[in-house]
């Protein structure tokens, strides 16, 4: 969500907090602003809109020269997109600057007690209560550590804080709570952001803060503290990619490039999985096999694109496993009150490892005595941390907030989760998860071979831009990948997309179909489950009959599916649970191209952010 820069150091501070606002563009913001601190003065600039806005409105301002500073992008919650809601905040006197990521649940109680007191809001966000209580903590020692201690004591809810007070040009003292932060490390210089991505630049040191702690940073170097007060530290490590990864590498966008890295990202995930006696093993596993084996339930959590890969795996895990699976959508898996124990195995999902509304299944999940085996692209994220087991994607930063390689490889984690369940608890041979494995590993080559051609699929895109409306159908594994289908249209292009059951067209959906109407089909592999690959072709004929204009995504060689459909768009031959790492790439680029045609911004869609961490 909210984009989040604290700075101290050599430096000018409005540069380095300004290129990492720049860097945390893909989490979606409507608003930006920055606080810098020099000379007992306090100086703040924030502007509705892109940061062009803001950077437009900076001489203006007549920020002071400073070396000390805090930044923000805001995806707003509480009130509208505007100048004024745009943080940072102050409070009532101008000596201190707030920014925030997350919800402030009890703001409203809290806001009535200030106001009650005579203190008075420019705002309509739950951000300025939190500036007003700190610069009231901090008027009584003039410590801002202790005071934001206080005030944390004091919030409920998900948030990170980060502030700055006009008499102490050295310091910004940050917190965190369910919401993330981390801490950059250089020489004579520390960061605070929201992801390491906003000071790759200049270190790749970091330091993993945990829950509830709040954090110190001057010149002289950093202290952590838990909401107590009590001396804390963090985790050092490095982070293993640099700068160019979040460059564009000469693609017009940063989905394009990220479209194009999926072969790769699949690569490296699935690379080294295997140990010496054949065995696929997890990145961080706190259970032992014995646990595994007692699974008699599987429960997937994940939110949008992330809870697509889980359908999928549901096919995967009980095919292979023969262990029940449920697919929840993480937003409403604790308020169904879902029956859980010792026995039962929850897989969460979650790119950045900080989705606030799987976090908080999680967590209901544990309190259930459920284990729980996390997959995330982040590493120390809190998902992972608070998961028994681990296993990471290497999909390496991800910009567009739209996701792509993030699909694909929870997609191929997801594969080995299963897989491992099926090995350690006996239910496959050593032969068969090898014959997999290796139809797995033999996959990137084939995503490269499709990316290759995909002239065909943009042309076929920018003659659809003309509908306002474009569905996808799919049988078995094809159902979740026209579910993503339909989404990265939504995303991108701001049309009216709908992923089906291609069965279900039938019993209602048929109706949308009128003259023209783009159908894309996901048609499963001719080989094997033929009687799969008949009732789709059955569905495409009963849309055809309506004047739908039928895209099918077929296996190469598919003569039949190329008689029923317009036009045919053939992925390599893959085994049909694996087939959801080709058919989808189609659908990425079709989306994209049909965006760019309407002149949409594909790498920041509106309304979007590209890390959850509101429930």
């Amino acid at each position: 969500m909210c984009g989040i820069v604290g700075y101290v150091g050599q430096r000018k501070a409005v540069d380095v907090v300004l290129d990492g606002l720049r860097r945390l563009e893909y989490r979606g913001y409507d608003s930006a602003g920055v606080a810098l601190v020099a000379d007992g003065t306090l100086g703040l600039a924030k502007k509705a809109g892109k940061l062009a806005n803001l950077e437009a409105s900076l001489d203006e301002a007549g920020l002071p020269e400073s070396t000390c500073g805090i930044g923000h992008t805001r995806w707003a919650t509480h009130g509208v997109p505007s100048d004024r809601n745009a943080h940072p905040h102050l409070s009532a006197d101008g000596g201190v600057a707030l920014i925030h990521n997350g919800i402030i649940e009890n703001f409203g109680q809290l806001r009535g007690e200030l106001e009650a007191e005579g203190l008075h809001f420019v705002s309509e966000t739950d951000t300025e209560v939190a500036a007003q209580l700190l610069g009231r903590e901090y008027a009584i020692d003039g410590d801002l550590t202790e005071a934001m201690t206080r005030v944390c004591a004091r919030l409920e809810g998900a948030f990170t804080l980060l502030a700055v007070a006009a008499d102490d040009p050295d310091t910004v003292v940050g917190a965190r709570r369910n919401s993330p932060l981390v801490v950059g490390v250089g020489e004579g210089e520390y960061f605070l952001a929201s992801d390491v991505a906003a000071f790759i630049a200049y270190t790749t040191e970091a330091i993993e803060l945990g829950q509830d702690r709040i954090v110190t940073i001057t010149r002289e170097g950093l202290s952590v503290r838990d909401f107590h007060g009590n001396p804390s530290e963090g985790r050092p490590y490095s982070v293993d990619w640099d700068l160019t990864a979040a460059e564009k590498g000469g693609y017009e966008t940063f989905m394009r490039k990220e479209i194009n890295e999926q072969p790769t990202a699949v690569a490296d995930t699935l690379r080294g999985r295997i140990d010496g006696s054949g065995q696929i093993v997890l990145d961080e596993v706190r259970m032992s096999d014995q646990d595994f084996r007692d699974i008699d339930k599987v429960f997937i959590i994940a939110c949008g694109t992330s809870y697509h890969a889980g359908l999928v795996t549901k096919y995967a895990i009980e095919h292979w496993t023969r262990i029940p699976c449920e697919v929840e959508l993480a937003s409403e898996f604790r308020y169904r009150d879902p029956v859980l124990d010792r026995s039962t195995l929850v897989i969460a999902i979650s790119q950045s490892g900080e989705t606030m509304d799987t976090l908080m299944a999680l967590r209901h999940a544990k309190d259930q005595k459920a284990r729980v085996l996390s997959i995330s692209n982040t590493v120390g994220s809190t998902i992972p941390r608070e998961s028994d087991a681990v296993l990471y994607t290497r999909a390496g930063i991800e910009v567009a907030v739209a996701s792509t390689k993030a699909f694909l490889t929870q997609l191929a984690a997801c594969y080995l989760v299963g897989l491992h369940l099926a090995q350690i608890r006996g239910i496959m041979y050593a032969d068969e998860v090898k014959a997999v494995l290796d139809e797995l590993v033999a996959t990137p080559d084939k995503i490269n071979m499709l990316l290759k051609d995909m002239e065909p699929v943009r042309d076929l895109a920018r003659a659809s831009a003309e509908f306002g409306r474009v569905l996808f159908i799919g049988r078995h594994v094809g159902y979740p990948v026209a579910l993503e289908g339909a989404l990265k249209l939504k995303e991108l292009a701001y049309i009216h997309a709908e992923g089906f059951a291609a069965g279900e067209l039938k019993h209602g959906p048929i109706s949308l179909i009128e003259a023209g109407t783009p159908v894309i089909a996901i048609v499963p592999s001719p080989r094997g489950r033929s009687l799969l690959h008949d009732k789709i072709l059955s569905n495409i004929q009963e849309v055809k009959a309506r004047g739908a204009k039928v895209i099918a995504v077929c296996e190469a060689g598919d003569d039949i599916t190329g008689v029923h459909a317009d036009h045919v768009i053939e992925t390599p031959a893959s085994p049909t649970l694996l087939a959801p790492l080709l058919t989808a790439v189609p659908l990425q680029e079709f989306a994209a191209e049909l965006a760019t045609a309407l002149g949409r911004d594909i790498d920041q869609p509106r309304n979007l952010a590209k890390s959850v961490t509101v429930e």
